[in-house]
């Protein structure tokens, strides 16, 4: 038997339980969990309102660090002993979980368990976003809202290393100090400022980060340059908002949807590659990645709730 923080109902909350121990099938590996990093997917996955969430009864979890204790049939690598990094879309919230033994990475040495469990799906997203689909460019102004948060943190460290002017948005005096360590050039305090004025006195964006939606974005929408990029890559606030063509139009301005774990089905190799350039970036020591909570598996409601609650700077990680 094995402990897993599962959702077992949709209107009420996910609860530690005592499971059969699983058993890697074909193509698979068991991996003896060091640590689970938590996303605002999560918390939609929880209420069963995210695209990709599996009937109960599931364990929570999307993206895990730990070491393989089994192969299933016909897998021979990574290797037993292995430290990997896997985005499993769930099941990470347990002592033990099987994955998909192609989509685990191997670790740096130099990296710990909570860093890399909470790395692929912030850093990952950002990097591919910015990259691939925003195309940022040295010199240009990026605006990240929300940038304080798990992937909104990550966004202001890439773009500064990208070379782009950075300018973040977040709630208090605290979260801006992290995102002004994370490399940010300008801050704004979405708390008291009139934010489309205060982008526009910078000079206007060239691309805007937003996990956010809402107001924020509209404010945003309205400070951009021409043909400025728009990526929406989440709506924490609850408020998808309703795109103004007449604006779009009229800045030949592009917004652009970004959903990171959507590669996997059409074009894991785009992933695979961005990772591999993430991590040596780490090991090169271009990237600080920061864990502001490590809870344990029987707190993993408690760290949930610092994401809702938007306590949380950097990632939440849950060590089983």
């Amino acid at each position: 038997m094995t402990r897993a923080f599962q959702v077992t109902d949709f209107s009420a909350r996910p609860k530690i339980a005592e499971i059969i121990a699983p058993k890697p099938g074909r193509g698979e590996v068991l991996l003896e969990i060091r640590a689970c990093g938590l996303n605002f997917a999560d918390l939609l996955m929880a209420k069963g309102t995210y695209q990709d969430t599996p009937p109960p009864p599931f364990t929570l979890g999307m993206e895990v660090c730990g070491t393989v204790i089994a192969h299933g049939p016909d897998v021979t690598t990574p290797a037993i002993g292995s430290r990997v990094a896997v985005f499993g879309g769930q099941g990470g919230l347990a002592e033990q979980g099987v994955f998909p033994a192609a989509l685990c990475r191997e670790v740096p040495d130099v990296m710990p368990a909570p860093v890399a469990a909470g790395f692929q799906v912030a850093y990952g997203t950002s990097h591919l976003a910015l990259t691939r689909r925003a195309n940022l460019q040295p010199g240009e102004t990026l605006l990240v809202l929300g940038a304080a948060g798990g992937v909104g943190l990550t966004a202001v460290e890439i773009g500064k290393a990208l070379g782009a002017n950075v300018i973040a948005v977040a709630r208090g005096a605290d979260k801006l100090a992290v995102a002004k360590a994370a490399g940010a050039d300008h801050l704004i305090d979405s708390t008291d400022t009139d934010l489309k004025a205060a982008v526009k006195k910078l000079g206007g964006a060239d691309v805007v980060y937003d996990p956010v939606g809402g107001d924020g974005f509209k404010a945003a929408l309205g400070a951009c340059n021409r043909e400025a990029r728009v990526l929406t890559i989440g709506f924490a606030s609850g408020d998808v908002p309703q795109i103004p063509a007449n604006i779009i139009l009229v800045k030949n301005i592009t917004v652009i949807g970004f959903y990171w774990g959507g590669y996997l089905k059409f074009n894991p190799t785009a992933l695979t590659d961005s990772l591999a350039e993430l991590m040596q970036m780490y090991v090169d020591g271009k990237l600080k990645p920061h864990v502001s909570h490590t809870l344990p598996l029987e707190q993993a409601q408690d760290a949930l709730d610092l994401l809702s609650t938007r306590k949380a700077t950097g990632k939440v990680v849950v060590t089983p």
